[in-house]
């Protein structure tokens, strides 16, 4: 008796048409959004020649140099932050038995996953808000702790899996042979783990660069990133150096989550 095929979704009529229209609905923006970033005219949907006049305007513009290296210092900064704590969020989770509480502490960690932004956006406004008047500061620090914080779960779920995929009888072995748990940590852990941590850490760092919600209800005068940037252009007069600079991040992102993709394939 044959045995009955196994149920194959391509087979399913319409299926090639669907998958067809969904990635032109997709990427067709975004391919245009790309070729109009070459476009010699001043207007955003009329084709006026190549060029790479406003790849050079925005290169040389000051309030996109200043927007830039903004986002990419918090940027670094929540990487480094929301990484360092999704770390030792992952340890304490995974490198111990099961405990009471545990599935709390995963939803607390992956809260801001859960809530929309917005929400997290206003709560940290209304928090930083009555920082800023106790203090007096209303530096970036306020920036590159929000956006830490909203980074630690995209941080800490390939750091988690990571762990989880990793055997502990090296560990073990380290501590047979009298290694303190610093020392397991350092030579043994650390080493191991570190994929998953690169990875944390560049996913974190281009979740923070790309932010727009909760940057524009946390930020002061003056402090635009690149993506708060834009937007206020987007609100004025639009000329196609909105589209050379979406098109320049749209490249750091796409390099940015292939070494991704390339440093998480390392894993196994």
């Amino acid at each position: 008796m044959a045995k009955p095929r196994a149920f194959d979704v391509t087979t399913l009529p319409g299926f090639t048409f669907i998958a067809i229209l969904s990635f032109v609905l997709l990427y067709a923006p975004i391919v245009t959004l790309v070729v109009y970033s070459f476009n010699g005219g001043n207007s955003v949907n009329q084709w006026g020649g190549f060029s790479l006049e406003w790849y050079v305007v925005a290169f040389n513009n000051a309030a996109v140099q200043d927007a830039t290296m903004r986002s990419l210092i918090i940027a670094l900064w929540a990487a480094v932050i929301s990484t360092s704590v999704a770390t030792l969020a992952a340890l304490g989770t995974t490198r111990r038995g099961k405990f009471k509480g545990q599935t709390v502490i995963y939803i607390i960690i992956n809260q801001p996953l859960m809530v929309p932004e917005i929400v997290t956006a206003v709560a940290l406004l209304i928090f930083f808000s009555s920082v800023k008047l106790a203090t007096g500061y209303s530096g970036l620090g306020y920036l590159i702790l929000a956006h830490s914080a909203f980074c630690i779960p995209f941080a800490y779920l390939p750091i988690r899996a990571r762990l989880e995929g990793m055997d502990t009888a090296m560990e073990t072995a380290a501590a047979d042979l009298y290694a303190t748990p610093l020392q397991t940590f350092r030579y043994v852990t650390l080493p191991l783990l570190l994929p998953g941590v690169i990875a944390g850490a560049m996913l974190a760092f281009i979740i923070s660069l790309d932010n727009v919600v909760i940057t524009e209800f946390v930020k002061s005068a003056g402090q635009d990133t690149l993506p708060t940037y834009m937007l206020g252009q987007l609100r004025r007069a639009l000329t196609p150096e909105v589209n050379a600079i979406s098109t320049t991040l749209l490249a750091l992102t796409i390099f940015i989550l292939i070494a991704f993709a390339l440093v998480t394939k390392k894993r196994n």
